[in-house]
């Protein structure tokens, strides 16, 4: 719910801690296929801030951190298909 609430809003920046921390793999995609297609359509930048490392692949933009700091930054040359997903 509270990502529909703040979709709704159309907001220019949206922070997603864990949003597929409690769900079922398949509810877990349908999530990030809609924070996708909401980037695509409104133009909101989006990050999700998670430890399930598998959900890096669909991002333009990594950001790998340890102990509270940024220790890597890279962009996926190829990204991967919420649907090729699998965790």
């Amino acid at each position: 719910m509270a990502i529909a609430r703040a979709i709704a809003k159309r907001p220019d920046v949206m922070l997603c801690d864990e949003p597929t921390g409690a769900l079922d793999a398949e509810t877990g995609r349908l999530v990030l296929k809609t924070l996708i297609d909401v980037n695509r359509e409104v133009g909101t930048t989006t990050a999700v801030i998670t430890h399930n490392a598998v959900i890096a692949g669909i991002a333009n933009r990594v950001l790998r951190m340890t102990s509270g700091r940024i220790v890597e930054t890279r962009r996926n040359v190829k990204r991967v298909s919420v649907g090729e997903l699998s965790w």
